[in-house]
This record gives structure tokens, sequence and C-alpha cells, in this order.
């Protein structure tokens, strides 16, 4: 391992966490399931359990501790501006919860602006789909033969349109192949016939350097939107990084505290942005870990991030492919460097429920099983007729959750190694083999997969309700003991 990967590795809270095995052994946790959410850095703890100490209600306060946590919190939009090339003369950065409300929140002032039509690819999350559903009149793009959006493909749509598009929201990156758009270039097909460009960033910024673009740019991206849970910053905020005047005139999406200059019994003035759009107390603590998440990387070096993640995609494909009767969706030559180390994958017609299950209980891997969030997607890579499509909607109204379509899907973070890819192209292989210890079940109506008779250790292990921090856990290192 060389001294960068190890410096990161020393960065990753709680790499070195042993889990119980069904079998009563321990195991050293190997997560894939970094394209959910990522563990935390160890500087993003130590900032923040810095700032703890002076935390206090930002924004009008004349104590200290007010104007030092408002420096903090103001600093983090500097932050963000910075990591994504931002202008702050043109971009506004309005904090968020997570990727979803940002996404909701550009919708939502898209609608305001007036009636147009909305493009969209198939290749994307809900969360940059369905709220677009609410701001217009969607047209769906659909993929090229290598799974990504074409911009020759983009350019005839919106040529077909007539002019009418007002926004193109595109995936970063896909959440479910990794697939990697030419998202500049597909904004400069945009911007050619009068519309804006929008980029779910979820997947994309904890992966690759992202800039914004100058204004006189064609390729420039009007806005972007991620989450800090995605990239080592579990603290509960998301930033949306636009363009300044899509945020002016129109009210709002969340209205109340802190984002008004003055209200009577009859009306209110909202205030400019960004504070017209972070209504209430922010999170600011999340505000604060969002940002040292963003300088940590920045200070690990993009160019060896990536040149990382491009080897760790080649030797992950070049394991996977060799595992019997794995099916893989999604790009599988490794000589592509336009995909994420994101694996999607079903093994032998063994339900995708019960192959992550049985490498949790018996290998302890982390992966993730179903439809990722992105059923339309979903639907195609698993060649689902219009019926069984419509059998899984009806079978979802009813609330029944067994036995449904889906794949396993394995992620990788900057610290994986290719010791993480060898143990789970390991547990892979053994359950191909019927090399299964437990007996697996599934529940009739949740559909989760659990070994019959196997006791739930979680409360054993970390139970919050009667959580009380060891000595070492006060200095920053929580962790209970197996």
């Amino acid at each position: 391992m060389d001294r960068w990967l190890e410096r990161v590795r020393r960065e990753i809270v709680g790499l070195e966490t042993f889990v119980p095995l069904l079998d009563g052994r321990l195991a050293r946790y190997v997560n894939l399931d970094n394209a959910a959410t990522t563990p935390a850095l160890a500087s993003v703890r130590d900032t923040v359990d810095g700032f703890l100490e002076w935390y206090s209600s930002v924004h009008r306060g004349v104590g200290f501790k007010s104007r030092l946590a408002t420096h903090w919190y103001e600093d983090a939009r500097r932050a963000v501006l910075e990591a994504t090339g931002g202008d702050p003369d043109r971009h506004v950065v309005v904090f968020v919860r997570n990727t979803t409300e940002g996404m909701n929140l550009l919708a939502h002032r898209l609608l305001a602006a007036g009636d147009g039509l909305i493009l969209v690819s198939v290749l994307e999350h809900h969360s940059n789909m369905l709220p677009w559903r609410r701001a217009g009149r969607v047209l769906h793009l659909e993929l090229d033969d290598e799974g990504s959006i074409a911009p020759e493909a983009l350019d005839a749509q919106l040529r077909a349109a007539g002019g009418h598009v007002r926004a193109v929201s595109i995936s970063g990156a896909s959440n479910v192949t990794g697939v990697v758009p030419p998202v500049h270039r597909l904004a400069e097909v945009a911007h050619a016939h009068g519309a804006r460009c929008f980029v779910d960033g979820a997947q994309l910024v904890p992966h690759r350097r992202v800039a914004m673009g100058a204004a006189a740019d064609p390729g420039r991206l009007d806005a972007l939107v991620f989450s800090g849970h995605k990239l080592y910053a579990p603290y509960g905020c998301g930033a949306v990084v636009a363009d300044r005047r899509l945020f002016e005139g129109g009210e709002p999406l969340l209205v109340g505290g802190g984002m008004v200059r003055s209200v009577t019994l009859e009306e209110a003035d909202w205030a400019d942005a960004p504070e017209s759009d972070e209504a209430g107390s922010p999170n600011v603590v999340g505000a604060v870990a969002l940002a040292a998440a963003l300088r940590a990387l920045a200070a690990l070096g993009w160019d060896a991030i990536e040149a990382h993640e491009a080897a760790m995609v080649r030797y992950a494909l070049a394991r996977l492919t060799g595992v019997p009767g794995l099916a893989l969706y999604g790009p599988a030559d490794p000589a592509r460097t336009d995909r994420l180390g994101v694996f999607t994958f079903n093994l032998g017609g063994i339900p995708h429920g019960r192959v992550a299950a049985i490498l949790a209980y018996e290998h302890g891997i982390g992966v993730r099983n179903g439809c990722f969030c992105a059923h339309p997607l979903l639907f195609r890579l698993l060649r689902l007729t219009a019926d069984q499509v419509e059998r899984f909607r009806a079978q979802m109204r009813a609330n029944r959750h067994a036995g449904v379509p889906g794949a396993v899907r394995a992620s990788l973070g900057i610290y994986n190694t290719p010791d993480d890819v060898d143990a789970l192209v390991r547990g892979l292989a053994a359950i191909a083999r019927g090399e299964v210890a437990g007996r697996y079940e599934e529940d009739p109506l949740t559909g989760e997969v659990a070994p019959a008779g196997a006791p739930d250790r979680v409360r054993d292990v970390f139970d919050p309700a009667v959580y009380v921090p060891a000595p070492d856990a006060v200095a920053g290192r929580p962790g209970p003991a197996l």
C-alpha cells in the first residue's frame, strides 16, 4: 500500500471496526456501500468537535460565540464556492439538507419563473426526476448504447422541442452504473438551445474535480447540487451552487424565520439569496463539516484521488467479471474512464436480497440491494416488460416488498483497497458455489432477508438507548468494544 493511500485510510473514521458474523467470529467490516453514504473523515470529525466549543446561533447575535459561529458558517459558504470554482459575484450557495432538498429547491424556483418543458434523462435518481414533474412538463432523454447521455441525442431532442425546454437537469454520475456523462459538453448543447443546465452532483462531487465554469463558457453549469453525507461529512448538510439570477423574484420554497426583511399581518418582504432560501435555524454544524470535507479532499489531491479510483475500477472490473454467473449492469470495459467505482449486478439467479444478506452476515461486507431510487433505469437494465413493471407497482401499492426485482450494488470510496474487492469476490464466489452457512428467510412484508433463528446483535454492540461514552469517546474516539 502506497503512502498516499495509507494517509487516506488514517483519515477514515471506523475503518478498523470489527463486526459479528453468523458463526460468532468477528471480522473487519468491509464497507462497499459508499454510493449510499460515506464514513466521516477524521479531520471533519475533529473540526466539528473543535467548533462545538464555540457553537451558537448565527446571524444577528452580538455575543462573541454567535459572531464566531456566523464567521464559520459564512466561511463554509466560501469553501463551497472555492471547491466548485464558483464566482461570488455570479453564484450563490444555499445550504440544504441533502441533494433531494436541493433539487426540489431548484424545481420550485424554476416553477416560479413560468411554464415550460424540463428535460431529464433515464439515468436519473428519483431526486432528479420527481421534483421536475411539479415544475412543468417533463421530457425524458433515452441513453446511448454505452448507458450514457450523448450530446448528439440531447441536441436532437432540444431541436425537436423548438426552444421550449427551460432546463436540462442531468446526473453528474449514475448511482447505479457509475457512468459519468460529459456534463460540460451537455451544458454547451443546452445553452445553444436557450436552456439552463443543472447537475445532480451527489455521486460526482465526491469523486471528481468539478468546476461551475466562467460566465462566457458555453459549457458552464447553471446549478450544481450535492450532499455532505456522500463526501465524508455525514452531518446532515448539502449545498446548491447556482446562478444568482435563479433566486431573483418569486417566493422561496420554505418560509419562516430568518429569511425575511419585514413581516406585517398582511405581507412579507423576502430577503435576498441565500438568506431567502434558508428558512429557520440553519444546520451550522453540517455546513462546517461540509467545508472541512471539501478542504480535506483538496488537500489529499484530486489528481491522486482520481488516479487511485481509476486503478480501483480497473481492478474491480477484472475481478468481478471473473465470478461465475455474475451479470454486471453497466460498462465492463476496464479501459473506460467515464465511470466510477459503482458496480451493480445479480448473481446466478439468486435473489438480490439473499446475496446482500449472506455477504453481510457471513462475510462482514456491507453492500446495498434493491432498485437504488432509480426505478426507470433498473427496469431497463433488468429488461422488465410492461406487464412485469405493472405487477411490481401493484405489489408496492399493496405494501408487499418480498420478491421484488432488483440487484446488488457494491460501491467504492477513496479509501477502498484491492483487498476489499478481493473479499467481495471471495464472498460472491462462495455464494455461487452454494457455500452458505445460514438458512435465509425473507420477510413477506418488508422484503428484508436474514438467517433464520440468528440473534440480532445490533443492540448488543451499540444501543443508543443505553450508550454511555467511554472516556476516550469524549476525546473524539467513540466506538464500543465487542
